[in-house]
Order: structure tokens, then sequence, then C-alpha cells
């Protein structure tokens, strides 16, 4: 047997970690049943529109803010406007039946208002 793993043996080393990761074991599969729990149990809350149009209306001011301040701070106009963008899609997936299509715009909306508020950040370093 090697000595770096009748070192590990001896030490309990290996054995620490196993029980490590047994224990981070435990803990996905308890936390996956109850995270799946949860989010069954609060799915119809995440469909209701108003969720929706709340989660817009904080997008939209959180984003004029930041945004607005960040091209009067820098004078850079181009993140301000991919944010805008990304809000505006957002705004359009709203119009849309629930379904993938939804899903699939939002995300793009969310990524692009995302990389509105990357490129303010970094204009104004």
């Amino acid at each position: 047997m090697p000595i770096s793993i009748r070192s590990s043996l001896l030490n309990g080393r290996l054995d620490r970690v196993a029980i490590a990761l047994s224990g981070l074991c435990v803990a996905h599969c308890i936390g996956t049943a109850v995270l799946l729990g949860l989010l069954a149990s609060a799915g119809g809350i995440f469909e209701n529109p108003l969720f929706h149009e709340v989660g817009l209306v904080l997008a939209i001011m959180l984003g004029a803010i930041a945004l607005g301040h960040g091209a009067m701070k820098h004078g850079f106009m181009m993140p301000a406007a991919i944010g805008s963008l990304g809000l505006g899609i957002m705004a359009g997936a709203m119009t849309l039946d629930h379904g993938w299509q939804e899903s699939a715009y939002t995300l793009l909306g969310v990524v692009t208002l995302a990389l509105g508020h990357d490129l303010n950040h970094r204009a104004g370093r």
C-alpha cells in the first residue's frame, strides 16, 4: 500500500472525508425533498399574474434608478439602452400566454437587463 494512502488511513483523514461526503448526501436528499415540497405548495403563488406584474414594476423602478444614475454619472448611454431593451422584452413576455414562450422571453429579458446592469457597473469603475 502506498505511503500516502496508508498515512491517510492511519490518521483518519479518509474517514473524515467519507463522513463529510455522507453528510453532504443526506443534506442534498433532505434539502431536495423540502425544496420540491415548498415549490409544489407555492406554485400557485408564482403563477398569479400579480406576482409577475409586481416583479416587473420593481425591475423597472430599480432599472430606472440604477441605469439612469449610471448614465448621468459616467455619461455612457449604452448600458441604459441595453437594460431598457431587457425591460421591454420582459414587459412583452407578460402579454404571452403561460408556457415555454413566456418563460423563454422572460429569461431573455432578464439576461439582457442583467447585461445592461453589468455594463453600467463596469462603466462606473
